[in-house]
């Protein structure tokens, strides 16, 4: 039974429903702060373990936003207690977005129980079939883009064209700006591990392709980063309600616990304290998200890489369980810890992120490319070593290394071993050389944050997009 609370309000009343991996909720989480301050009254459904992310937002909102907690759904090939998909990887997404569809009954008969139900509903678009649901109750809804334009535009275009572009080792994207190719094994993995035929794969499609028909887009992105990506969605849309108001971590609540669900006042103040002391853009900072475990392998060549880099770095390990130690996952090399007491800090679990890449000692980010990470690294004004490995992050590496020039490929593959040589050469050089890409970094950032203050585009869309909502049920 979900739980909720009833309030009558004469403010439009939203249903937000953000899907539960990092990058997708943090962004739809900011974006919910917005609402709320533009006098917006929110339902934001979560299942029962992913109520602790909301804290931040709850406590900044206590009268305009309600949670509703639905029981997560059973599928069979899910680990009892789980409902987020940093405890199963990036492979679990097809499970997780095919346990949360059927929500889509509760959530319907939820919806007509309601004396004030929410007049549109705002959903990630991994939760696609929130249009079906959009369309029987007769209300609008809004595709939210955790990631930006141009990984939208290449989802739009392979589902639909899946059997052309299986059959290419190559996809040219010659409908895109600047003509787009990327290798089959570079496109994001939820095609790439598409399966015909599987019910759970042709409901992930079919929620893909459902998207193409919601009343709106918002995306966490801006002009000066994707501009012309975001002119070709609205011109293929054929319609104006395509909101570009990015980067959402600018303008979302107190970035300090960003993304935790525990405490964390203690290791925020003992890494500021590290950070205090280093010198200004001497810090490189590694972190490839929430999802990924690397092999031991990898964390061998990684470590070597970054203490022949002799750079100061953060490195943040991904906790796994000891069952995945056995099978030889993310532990830190014996050893390395002591030998680098004087140059780094090893960070295992949650790190504050956002608080890190704003400090003026940190000067690269090596990471996954992500796009939660690519907006805060944006923010922070940082420029990139990038080393994409699945999902969206081909596309976003190929944005920053080759549209933006902010960012350098150091590896790519989930399975790449990096030579630590080469990787210790590339860190140093990028840190001490990387002039013109630390300026193009700074720009960025400067842009960034004029399109998100008054007048800005980022800031004209939000004020839209609110004026849109404001209209609604009325």
């Amino acid at each position: 039974m979900a739980t909720t609370a009833t309030r009558s309000n004469p403010h439009p009343h939203i249903l937000v429903f953000p899907y539960p991996a990092q990058g997708h909720m943090l962004a739809l989480l900011d974006l919910t702060h917005q609402l709320a301050l533009h006098g917006l009254t929110i339902t934001i459904l979560v299942t029962p373990k992913n109520l602790p992310f909301l804290s931040p937002l709850l406590s900044s909102h206590p009268s305009s936003i309600t949670p509703l907690v639905f029981p997560f759904p059973f599928h069979p090939l899910i680990p009892p207690g789980v409902e987020h998909v940093k405890d199963v990887g990036n492979s679990g997404n097809r499970l997780i977005m095919a346990a949360l569809g059927k929500l889509e009954d509760p959530l319907f008969n939820w919806f007509n129980s309601q004396s004030n139900p929410p007049v549109a509903i705002i959903s990630d678009f991994f939760l696609g079939w929130t249009q079906r649901l959009a369309t029987q109750l007769q209300i609008p809804r809004l595709t939210f883009y955790s990631s930006g334009a141009f990984v939208g535009s290449i989802f739009d275009y392979i589902w639909n064209n899946v059997e052309k572009v299986k059959s290419l080792s190559e996809v040219e994207f010659g409908h895109l700006p600047g003509s787009p190719v990327f290798k089959q094994e570079h496109l994001p993995s939820l095609f790439k591990l598409y399966k015909r035929s599987d019910p759970d794969w042709e409901f992930v499609k079919d929620g893909l392709l459902a998207n193409a028909k919601s009343w709106g887009y918002v995306l966490n992105s801006f002009d000066a980063l994707e501009g012309e990506y975001v002119q070709w969605l609205k011109t293929h849309v054929a319609h104006d309600r395509v909101f570009n108001v990015g980067p959402l971590s600018l303008i979302g609540p107190d970035v300090s616990d960003r993304g935790n669900s525990g405490s964390s006042s203690d290791l925020n103040g003992q890494v500021m304290t590290w950070l205090n002391q280093c010198p200004d853009g001497s810090v490189v900072y590694v972190c490839f998200g929430s999802q990924k475990l690397l092999r031991n392998e990898q964390m061998e060549a990684l470590a070597n890489g970054l203490e022949k880099s002799d750079t100061r770095f953060i490195w943040v390990v991904k906790p796994g369980t000891t069952q995945q130690h056995v099978e030889g996952f993310g532990v830190v090399p014996d050893g390395f810890e002591q030998r680098t007491a004087g140059q780094g800090l090893v960070i295992k679990g949650w790190a504050p992120q956002a608080l890190i890449l704003n400090h003026k000692a940190v000067g690269g980010f090596l990471s996954h490319c992500g796009w939660n990470s690519v907006s805060e690294a944006t923010v922070g004004g940082v420029m990139m070593l990038a080393w994409p490995m699945e999902a969206d992050q081909f596309v976003n590496a190929r944005l920053l290394v080759d549209d933006m020039g902010v960012s350098v490929r150091v590896c790519e593959g989930a399975d790449s071993v990096p030579n630590s040589d080469e990787l210790g050469r590339v860190i140093s050089e990028a840190m001490t050389e990387g002039g013109g890409m630390k300026t193009k970094a700074k720009d960025l950032k400067e842009k960034a944050f004029a399109t998100a203050s008054h007048g800005g585009s980022s800031m004209n869309d939000l004020v839209r997009f609110m004026k849109e909502l404001g209209q609604l049920g009325r």
